[in-house]
Order: structure tokens, then C-alpha cells, then sequence
């Protein structure tokens, strides 16, 4: 469910390099197709240039040939993951008909469909598959209408995306959104659960955490909520008279004296994200079985406790990686289960190419 802005390729790729351009860091990885499977060969997580202010063509440009370089890689072919800043995601019901035709329409008419006006946005479309629980809507007037996640972003800002890839010398085979990373990296990682049971995935990013909560295989709620990383370290520093970095380092090692100041930085997290569970299971009469917590904070036992207690349903963090070979460097290999967590959305963004 990639929803791409831009679509360029003709062929499934033997390797992918996807790179998730986020707000501080830019996360990129290198797959290759190796028989059934696929296999990681390279990563690389770097400063984004100016994570406060719009990124310049030019600057970004220098940035892409920086990432490409570090990924070791022949190909001149990227897929870019915008961050939820940068574009938005809805879900809405549109009459029967081709999605190039839904995207003509939305491009005239967002305020009738999406409540907003949206000039000088492209869009995309995914319509959710007919089965039982998803039957198109038919009523004694009008056509049959679908349910369907609309993604978007500014012409203005995929503009300057093709111009900087195109100045450093590559060219853009998708550009995707980072909300929906997650999802297809979790179908990839628990093919499984991810088509039978109902479960939400959240993402801890910088600026802000995603919660996506899957219905059997299909995406039923997509939301973004206002608190991340940083407002967990910045809230650390202050509790604490601690300078931001250092905060940001006992965040994740978690030594027991500043749990009781990052527990109440946390429940607000909690709170957003159970008022989102509350709200599909009133909306399908279901309940969530489990939460899968993905984002480097993951990695804290007790970021997952605080979380799992004011959720009330399991939490558990999950390695995207886990399924794929591994085929890193030595250095990286040994490095790989400290960021693992952090790759979702690339990860996500390269599978969907394959």
C-alpha cells in the first residue's frame, strides 16, 4: 500500500534503495532480491541538513548523493518516503471508477471529498479491497461508492524532489508516504497476524508518532499524533537541568532515577493513542489484540511499560529486519540490533517497490 506520488518504474527491481527523508535523521537502506527472499545489504542513518526549516533542492541534492554513497550503491534508482509534515493521508468513499479518474476528481474537488482545501496537491489513491467487511456502498441514488485512503502532497515539493534527484544524478522511482512504512514492513515481517488479526502499529518519529491499526489485513484507522522523541527529551532536559544531548542519551539506557520524570512526559503519548483505539472499537465493535511499537524509543523496556499501561493492551517492540537476510559489512552487522527499530519506514518503503 505504497500510495505513490510518482510512479516511474516498468519492472519489479532486483534491488531497491529506499531513504526515509525524516525530520532529524534521514534513514536509508540497500535491498537485493536473492531468490524468495530478499536480503539487507546496506544501511545508513544520517543528519537531515536543516530538520527546522524547508530543505533547499540544491542542499538536498548533496544529501541524496551523500546517502547513496554511504548505501555503496550502482543503482540510480530511489524510492523517497516523505514524512507526515510533508503530505497527509485520508480515508473517504469515492464513486466507482479508474484511479487515475478518482485522482482528476480529488484534484478539483478535496473540499467536497477530504473536508480541506488542498490547491496545488497531487494525489493518490488505494481502494480498499471488496471483501466482506469492506461491500461497496450501494444506496437508492446515485453509483456505487468505494472506500478508499487518499494520500497527498505540494506539486511544489515533489517538483523540488525530482529536481534534486535529478541533479545528483538519480532518478526517482516512487515517492511514498512514511505513515504507511510500518504497514508494509509489518506484512512483510508477520505475514500472519498481519491478515488475520486486528493489531496497531505505532511509530515513535521526532516531531511525531503514527498509530496505524490493521483490520485483518486492511487499514482501518491512520493517525498522527503530536509527540515523538523530541518532546520526550526535551521535556527529560528540563525535568532534569540537563543539557538536550545528554537527556537524549539516558533516554533509551532508561537508568531507574529518571523513570519518574519521563513517566509523565510519556502518558500523554498513551492517552492520544488509546483515545484511537477507543475510537475503532467503538467504530467496529472489535478489539485490538496487541500494539507492535516500532522508532528508536522502542528499545526501552520501560517506554513499552508506560505505554502497554495507559493503552491496556499489550505492547511489544519488533525488529523489521527479522525478516530478511542479513548481508551487512562486519561493522554494521554488530550494529544493526541498536537501529533495527529505527528502519521501519525505509524498510516498508523498499518492500513495496519489490
Amino acid at each position: 500500500m505504497a500510495l505513490p506520488f510518482l510512479k516511474s518504474r516498468v519492472k519489479k527491481r532486483d534491488q531497491v534503495v529506499a531513504i526515509d527523508l525524516g525530520s532529524r535523521n534521514t534513514k536509508a537502506v540497500h535491498l537485493q532480491r536473492r531468490g524468495d527472499g530478499f536480503s539487507l545489504v546496506r544501511y545508513t542513518i544520517q543528519d537531515a541538513p536543516i530538520y527546522e526549516k524547508n530543505i533547499s533542492p540544491d542542499l538536498l541534492s548533496e544529501h541524496l548523493r551523500a546517502i547513496v554513497q554511504a548505501l555503496d550503491s550502482k543503482s540510480k534508482s530511489v524510492t523517497l518516503s516523505l514524512g507526515v509534515a510533508d503530505s497527509i493521508l485520508r480515508n473517504t468513499e469515492l464513486p466507482q471508477m479508474t484511479i487515475s479518474e478518482m485522482r482528476l476528481m480529488l484534484k478539483y474537488n478535496t473540499k467536497n471529498y477530504l473536508q480541506q482545501d488542498l490547491p496545488d496537491f497531487a494525489f493518490d489513491c488505494h481502494i480498499v479491497p471488496p471483501k466482506e467487511m469492506h461491500k461497496p456502498e450501494i444506496s437508492g441514488k446515485g453509483p456505487a461508492k468505494y472506500k478508499v485512503w487518499v494520500g497527498g502532497a505540494k506539486n511544489q515539493l515533489l517538483n523540488d524532489l525530482q529536481t534534486a534527484a535529478k541533479s545528483a544524478g538519480l532518478t526517482i522511482d516512487q515517492v511514498v508516504m512514511s505513515i504507511l512504512g510500518p504497514v508494509n514492513a509489518f506484512e512483510a515481517y508477520q505475514p500472519e497476524v498481519f491478515s488475520k488479526e486486528i493489531v496497531a502499529l505505532v511509530d515513535i518519529g521526532f516531531k511525531n508518532s503514527t498509530i496505524n491499526i490493521l483490520y485483518e489485513g486492511d487499514l482501518a484507522l491512520s493517525r498522527v499524533v503530536g509527540i515523538g522523541g523530541d518532546k520526550l527529551t526535551t521535556g527529560l532536559a528540563e525535568s532534569l537541568g540537563i543539557s538536550y544531548a545528554e537527556a537524549e542519551g539516558i533516554k533509551i539506557g532508561m537508568p531507574q532515577e529518571v523513570e519518574s520524570s519521563l513517566q509523565p512526559l510519556l502518558s500523554p503519548l498513551g492517552r492520544e493513542l488509546r483515545a484511537s483505539l477507543d475510537f475503532f472499537e467503538h467504530q467496529h465493535d472489535k478489539a485490538v489484540s496487541q500494539v507492535f511499537v516500532s522508532g528508536g524509543a522502542a528499545r526501552s523496556e520501560f517506554i513499552l511499560e508506560v505505554l502497554q499501561t495507559e493503552m491496556m493492551v499489550p505492547c511489544k517492540g519488533w525488529n523489521p529486519t527479522s525478516f530478511l537476510n542479513i548481508a551487512l559489512p562486519p561493522q554494521q552487522m554488530g550494529e544493526l540490533e541498536l537501529v533495527a527499530q529505527q528502519l521501519a519506514v525505509a524498510l516498508g518503503a523498499a518492500v513495496a517497490e519489490f
